[in-house]
């Protein structure tokens, strides 16, 4: 049984990934050609069982082995970290930022700030074909976009509603104030919104995470 941190990240990504697999307690999710990785790895119970299987399943696919743990793991190297919890947005204050939702119809816009705000580009058409794909069956996300006063698009969110529960863990803010604008928005739609913020972000937000904990990606060593 995964760590609940965990399975409320598998119950994000899962209805977004390609393949999908349970073994020993530990969740693979799979989505070869896309380079999210909450979509890329297998998370991990606190007992981490015998990998061999979902890692032959990583290769398998041609997807890098990557695991998403509470703690390190023995023989892999830790690449990236989230903060993940609940999210609390300060007073806001005043901007001339817009969030709108945006139509699936024009997911690759929102790929477009996504994949800048995280440095790769390279990825948006392939993200954005694959998002296009798997919300025409999904309800319950919705995509959001973030406006400067100029009318530039500089945030992209993917916010998720489903019984009762709010979260948003895929999403990215060229400035500060486009992450607090996107956060808070989603913040609103439902109650108790659960994010992960990276733990070296490339812009800080004054917002707080409270009943967060740390995950982490490690990259299982090659024999």
């Amino acid at each position: 049984m995964l760590p609940p941190i965990l399975t409320e990240l598998t119950e994000y990504f899962a209805p977004l990934s390609t393949l999908q697999r349970e073994e020993n307690g530990a969740v693979t999710l799979l989505t070869p050609g896309v380079n999210v990785l909450g979509l890329n790895a297998t998370y991990l119970p606190e007992d981490v069982p015998d990998l061999r299987s979902p890692l032959a399943w990583h290769e398998a696919q041609s997807v890098p082995p990557l695991l998403a743990s509470l703690k390190t793991v023995v023989g892999a190297r830790e690449v990236a970290a989230l903060e993940v919890g609940t999210f609390k947005p300060i007073e806001p204050q005043a901007t001339d930022l817009v969030v709108e939702q945006v139509s699936r119809l024009h997911l690759q816009k929102w790929a477009d700030v996504l994949t800048a705000a995280h440095g790769t580009p390279e990825w948006a058409t392939p993200l954005a074909r694959h998002l296009a794909a798997r919300l025409e069956r999904q309800r319950d996300y919705l995509p959001l976009l973030a406006y400067s006063g100029a009318g530039e698009a500089v945030g992209a969110l993917l916010w998720q509603g489903i019984n009762g529960r709010s979260a948003a863990h895929l999403w990215g803010a060229l400035s500060e104030p486009a992450a607090e604008a996107l956060l808070a928005t989603a913040a609103a739609l439902g109650r108790d919104l659960c994010v992960s913020l990276s733990t070296t972000p490339m812009l800080k937000t004054n917002s707080a995470l409270v009943y967060s904990e740390t995950v982490k990606f490690s990259l299982m060593n090659r024999p």
